[in-house]
């Protein structure tokens, strides 16, 4: 009698303790974050753009909250991609520039990345589509999802088995499109053939084509209006629609599947489009991105936010929807006896901070500023910059002033630069070519007046104070985040 009374309160306990797992389960949303590839911030109708076709981009918008001021801390694959999934910049993380097997760049092997901390919080993750981040032990995913990462309607398919898992534990799933980023190929004729964004004659399996005449693209001011680039402009604007033909049937799926409802999306591109002026710069084109979340759980919608996020900020954000981010943003189960003893620093806390609070106070101005710290490109291009911008002014360090400014093999070929050059003029667009090639060590802007950073203000005696204020705030910054770059104030 005594052992069945006693199998009875162990069977009641462990029904409790599942119960009570499944509570929790259910209180955790599943999370996607989406990650296209080179988006720039003004090419989707929600951000403005009256010609380009983003009607589910912008039905996520219409749903959610679209950040006005969001931004890449590196305008590169690799180096942003690692920020994003470490909430570290890419100077302490060790991704310093592409990862590629014959640069060598990779993220330092004690990271404890985002999917490490997910899956220790009781998430299954997965992923399908552009990685470019190494090594995979720092980045382990449950699932990899097969899925060519220019078809997005594919990609979105291969995504069934995720939605479809009896499992009690939440998802986390990281969706990242190859588009609208610039491929290889030279360029063949003056029609800009072939294809540099990834369009084709075949199409992708469930892709209607939205094709562009380049004559009614919308030529940004810090491009050149040539019909190079209207040409290119035509192409990119096809790939960023091929994308949000993707994102239409991923949702469609997420709703069918009874999973919209209880997940939260993130909606993020890595870094400006491949255009030069844009992507590997830190000028605004190259950092100021699109970010929309969509929190079902706020009841927020079709809302918008001047708040001042960075990328260093998604992982904190995603372990705080997760439930499991500390209250003092300190990287969990990271204690000092794990990483005294190694030879290099090991960061503690994350560099960003959650910005979930947004999502029920859009106007908060607890986001004021941010920073950014680009080293690599590709490994023959090295160009370290540290940036602080606040809501009035920017500062660029530009560490390797005395340097030419080097140029991404692609953005290089492309046919917008090459018509650039040709045209003889000196000029790509507001910019004098030589002014583009050859920066000063300081570069300061008042961005609410000077909004393409074209006035620099760091020589001008009237700026002093300010100047020494931003370069303050900047070392602090670089000695918070163990920045081996500090060095530099004083070596050079």
């Amino acid at each position: 009698m005594k052992q069945l009374i006693l199998l009875l309160i162990f069977l009641l306990l462990v029904s409790c303790i599942s119960s009570n797992r499944n509570q929790v389960a259910d209180r955790m949303p599943n999370i996607l974050l989406i990650v296209s590839d080179d988006h720039g911030m003004n090419d989707a109708g929600c951000y403005g753009n009256p010609v380009i076709k983003t009607p589910n981009l912008d039905y996520l918008a219409s749903q959610g909250l679209r950040f006005n001021n969001a931004f890449c801390t590196t305008a590169s694959c690799s180096a942003s991609r690692s920020v994003i999934l470490t909430g570290l910049y890419n100077h302490a993380n060790g991704q310093f520039g592409h990862q590629h097997a014959f640069h060598h760049f990779s993220t330092f092997d004690h990271i404890k990345s985002l999917p490490v901390l997910l899956a220790e919080g009781g998430y299954r993750t997965a992923r399908i589509g552009k990685f470019h981040v190494g090594p995979e032990e720092v980045y382990p995913f449950d699932f990899v999802l097969d899925g060519h990462c220019r078809s997005p309607v594919e990609m979105a398919d291969a995504c069934k088995p995720v939605f479809e898992s009896n499992s009690q534990s939440p998802f986390f799933l990281y969706f990242c499109t190859c588009d609208p980023h610039r491929g290889e190929g030279k360029i063949e004729s003056e029609s800009y053939q072939p294809d540099r964004f990834g369009n084709r004659e075949a199409g992708w399996p469930g892709i209607v084509p939205v094709h562009y005449n380049p004559e009614e693209v919308i030529v940004p001011d810090y491009l050149p209006d040539l019909q190079a680039t209207r040409a290119e402009l035509a192409q990119y604007y096809e790939s960023v629609s091929r994308v949000d033909q993707g994102l239409g049937h991923l949702f469609e799926l997420l709703k069918e599947y009874g999973k919209w409802d209880n997940t939260v999306i993130i909606y993020i591109s890595d870094n400006g489009i491949a255009f030069p002026g844009a992507k590997t710069n830190l000028y605004e084109p190259g950092m100021k991105l699109p970010c929309i979340v969509y929190d079902p759980s706020c009841g927020i919608q079709n809302a918008e936010t001047d708040a001042l996020v960075c990328w260093a900020d998604i992982t904190p954000t995603i372990l705080d929807y997760a439930g499991i981010l500390p209250e003092d943003n300190s990287i969990p189960g990271i204690t000092p006896m794990e990483w005294e003893f190694l030879e290099i620093p090991r960061p503690s806390k994350f560099h960003g901070k959650s910005f979930r609070k947004v999502m029920n106070n859009p106007d908060t101005d607890e986001f004021e500023e941010i920073y950014a710290s680009h080293t690599f490109h590709e490994i023959t291009m090295y160009y370290p910059m540290r940036v602080i911008r606040t809501r009035e002014y920017k500062l660029i360090w530009n560490i390797a002033s005395g340097l030419d400014y080097p140029y991404a093999s692609d953005l290089w070929e492309s046919a917008t630069w090459q018509a650039a050059l040709e045209s003889g003029s000196g000029k790509y667009a507001k910019r004098s070519i030589e002014s583009y090639e050859r920066r000063p060590r300081f570069e300061l802007y008042n961005i609410q007046e000077d909004p393409m950073e074209l006035n620099n203000l760091a020589f001008k005696p009237e700026y002093a104070d300010i100047m020494e204020k931003m370069k303050t705030k900047l070392i602090n910054f670089q000695e918070r985040t163990m920045d081996p770059w500090i060095v530099k104030w004083e070596h050079e």
